[in-house]
């Protein structure tokens, strides 16, 4: 896999690292095809070890700091953001019936899966140095990914009089794992587009999405 050759990584059980790329849709088509979910929940522990490590050790926030920065850098968000900047995301298997709905949420879920699998596969020092070399760059420029970009839109539109407008435009899937696909308008015209697995995730995502192509 590209995305773990750029970290001289090579997973030895192979069937592990498919298994975090699977997706629940993926794996309800192929008979004896586990998902990631198990490896996501792993993954997830993982995270959160290294990323406490490196706020304690190079910092010298307090408590209630480091679990501030902490939420940041392991959140939706970023971690969708880290998987498609290595192209992870490109690589995750789906069903036929979500290929067009991959959204950020089963991308983060799968970077976390992978981790578990290289935890588990190379061992802890592996998992943390791949962990290391993609999230600590974003701390060093000290990347925000909490910041609520709705609230910052605003203030911009507001600055230049401007009307701003969401809207939902889709709503898929089963009645207890929805996603939401929104626009949002400037003046009427679409500047942003976001999805999420609420009507407010799919909007910060718009926002998100206009504010760094309006607000250059």
């Amino acid at each position: 896999m590209k995305f773990l050759e750029k970290f001289k990584i090579k997973i030895k059980n192979e069937q592990l690292l498919q298994t975090a790329l699977t997706h629940s849709s993926y794996s309800n088509e192929h008979k004896n095809c586990e998902n990631y979910e198990r490896l996501e929940f792993l993954g997830d522990a993982v995270l959160e070890l290294v990323t406490s490590d490196y706020f304690y050790l190079h910092t010298n926030y307090h408590e209630g700091e480091m679990t501030k920065h902490r939420a940041s850098f392991v959140c939706e968000h970023a971690l969708a953001t880290y998987a498609k900047d290595i192209g992870l995301d490109r690589e995750i298997r789906v069903g036929e019936g979500q290929k067009h709905h991959l959204n950020d949420t089963i991308i983060a879920d799968v970077f976390e899966a992978v981790v578990g699998a290289i935890y588990l596969d190379q061992g802890y020092k592996v998992a943390k140095d791949y962990i290391d070399a993609i999230i600590i760059p974003y701390i060093k420029r000290n990347i925000n990914f909490n910041t609520d970009y709705k609230s910052k839109l605003q203030e911009y539109v507001q600055t230049g009089k401007k009307s701003l407008e969401y809207e939902i435009v889709k709503e898929y899937g089963l009645a207890h794992d929805k996603t939401f696909e929104v626009i949002v308008k400037i003046d009427g015209i679409i500047y942003g587009r976001g999805k999420g697995k609420s009507k407010r995730e799919a909007e910060q995502h718009a926002a998100y999405d206009a504010y760094q192509k309006s607000a250059k």
